[in-house]
C-alpha cells in the first residue's frame, strides 16, 4: 500500500511542469503562409527585434499568460517575425528581402506589415486571405492582449467599436481570469 502511495506522488504531474506547457506555438511566417492556404485561420505576427525590452516583456509577461497561449492556438497561426532578420523571406509569388540602412536596417516585409511606421513591439493581424487586419504598436498587457485577440480572433472588430466590445460582449461573452 505504501508503495502504491510512493508511486503515485511521484506520477503526479508538478505545478511548474503544467506551467511550461502553456506556451504559444510559434511558426514562421512562410510556415503560416502555407498553412493558411490549406486551413485558411487568422494569423497574428509579434513584430519584434533582439534589442527591443518591451518585446522580451511582452515575451515574458503577455505571451505565457494561460488565457492568451489558449486562445491564440485555437484561433491564429502565431508568427515570430524579427523586424531587422537579414533572411529573403517568400510568400507565394511576394519577395521580401533585408534593407541595409546605416548600423540598423529593416525587413521589408516587416515595413509592409507595420505599414512603414517601424515601432517595437507590434502586433499584427491578418485575416484568413492573408489580407492586414490591424498592426498595434506597444507593449500590451496579457488582460488587455486577451481583449484585442478575442475582439479580432471573434469577428468583433466587423461589427462593434472595441470600446463596446470591452465593456459589454467582452464581460458576457469571455469572462476569464487573467
Amino acid at each position: 500500500m505504501l508503495l502504491m502511495a510512493v508511486t503515485l506522488v511521484s506520477f503526479r504531474p508538478r505545478p511548474e511542469a503544467a506551467k511550461e506547457e502553456a506556451k504559444i506555438k510559434w511558426l514562421t511566417i512562410e510556415e503560416a503562409f502555407a498553412l493558411n492556404q490549406k486551413t485558411p485561420k487568422k494569423v497574428f505576427i509579434d513584430v519584434y527585434t533582439d534589442w527591443c525590452g518591451w518585446c522580451k516583456v511582452m515575451d515574458r509577461e503577455t505571451f505565457t499568460n494561460p488565457s492568451v497561449v489558449d486562445y491564440i492556438n485555437k484561433n491564429y497561426y502565431a508568427v515570430k517575425l524579427n523586424a531587422e532578420q537579414k533572411a529573403d523571406i517568400v510568400l507565394g509569388t511576394d519577395k521580401f528581402v533585408y534593407v541595409a540602412q546605416g548600423g540598423r536596417g529593416y525587413h521589408q516585409l516587416a515595413a509592409a506589415l507595420l505599414r512603414n511606421q517601424l515601432s517595437y513591439p507590434t502586433v499584427v493581424f491578418l485575416n484568413e486571405k492573408f489580407q492586414p487586419i490591424q498592426p498595434i504598436p506597444g507593449y500590451i498587457k496579457a488582460p488587455e492582449f486577451h481583449q484585442i485577440i478575442t475582439f479580432i480572433g471573434g469577428d468583433h472588430y466587423s461589427k462593434e467599436p472595441f470600446d463596446q466590445f470591452k465593456t459589454k460582449t467582452y464581460q458576457q461573452k469571455y469572462s476569464v481570469k487573467i
